[in-house]
């Protein structure tokens, strides 16, 4: 038979009100009380009963990551980096994905899960400034994440894409690099993290004199591995020149590092290659891959703290806030002469 509360509060010797005061983290316990407590619940395998604490609380220390892809490593690994960040703070993550479907990330926005958290963690895919009246529908405290800020809405965390990217193109132009491919572009795209990194490409072109060259944009539909190498082999097939790869995130460079070296070309000594996300997987490529790290564990704190503020001030008044966090250019062997 489970233990409960009141068996916990025998052993211990103190009262069932102690017993919740150490279980919800109540500061004010005697050091000495609060082991005596902690140790019975270890004796006894006592395992407090959240839906009870939720209903007496209003809090169920559970939040909701909103995401687009798991497929997608940046992510994957943006969901590991909440769920640490999370579980320093004593919440749990309950993760959605809803693909690249705007009725299906409107229908997980609206559905009833949205409610029963604290709070929830949303990576804008295909949302713009006019939908910001479906953010406003959430009577749950919500983090924006990613490239559409939904000005005004909510308090939003991203990324500098702009100036990463143009980091990344000044990294091969300032190696010698005259004819730089941007790999990734959505044409038609006004907003997003396409959009944003090619405007970071052309800055830095503009910027060194370079003339801009539509033939040198290659558009990729989905950042996966395997559409980064069809769109390489694609452009290969048209013959034009070129000598460095700005790619808008490592997925698809990573599938373009394979294609460039199937077809003869030295990575680096011709064709200098350079992605953005530094997930895991970049540093054990074959050649390594130079990316940007984009801040994704302090993007996730911020998220997680904006969020807690949020939550835990739910009767005050803040006005909502952009944060955009740092990058790093990691350069690796694949820009390395």
């Amino acid at each position: 038979m489970a233990a409960t509360m009141h068996d916990v509060s025998r052993l211990a010797g103190v009262s069932i009100k102690t017993v919740s005061n150490v279980i919800n983290d109540y500061p004010y316990v005697r050091e000495e009380t609060r082991r005596r407590v902690l140790d019975a619940i270890d004796t006894l395998g006592y395992t407090p009963n959240l839906s009870a604490r939720s209903l007496r609380s209003g809090r169920t220390n559970v939040i909701s990551l909103m995401i687009p892809d798991l497929r997608n490593a940046y992510f994957a690994e943006l969901a590991d980096s909440v769920m640490r960040a999370a579980a320093e703070r004593g919440l749990a993550v309950l993760i959605e994905q809803f693909g690249d479907d705007r009725q299906h990330e409107i229908d997980v926005l609206r559905q009833p899960r949205a409610r029963m958290v604290d709070g929830v963690l949303y990576s804008v895919l295909t949302l713009d400034q006019g939908d910001v009246d479906l953010i406003s529908e959430l009577t749950t405290p919500v983090v924006l994440l990613g490239d559409r800020s939904l000005h005004g809405a909510r308090d939003h965390v991203t990324m500098r894409n702009t100036d990463a990217a143009r980091a990344a193109t000044e990294h091969l132009l300032n190696s010698g690099r005259g004819r730089v491919v941007a790999l990734g572009a959505h044409p038609g795209e006004v907003i997003g993290s396409a959009a944003l990194r090619l405007e970071g490409y052309r800055q830095a072109l503009e910027a060194a004199g370079i003339p801009f060259d539509e033939s040198l944009v290659i558009p990729v539909g989905s950042w996966h591995r395997r559409n980064g190498a069809e769109a390489m082999r694609d452009f290969l097939a048209t013959g034009k020149r070129f000598d460095g790869v700005v790619a808008f995130n490592d997925a698809i460079a990573l599938g373009a590092l394979r294609v460039l070296q199937e077809s003869g070309l030295r990575i680096a000594e011709d064709v200098a290659v350079i992605g953005f996300d530094d997930i895991d997987e970049t540093q054990y490529s074959m050649p390594t891959l130079s990316t940007i790290d984009p801040g994704r564990e302090e993007i996730a704190r911020t998220a997680i703290d904006l969020l807690l503020r949020r939550i835990e001030g739910s009767s005050e008044v803040f006005l909502p806030e952009e944060v955009a966090v740092p990058f790093r250019l990691v350069e690796r062997e694949s820009t390395a002469v």
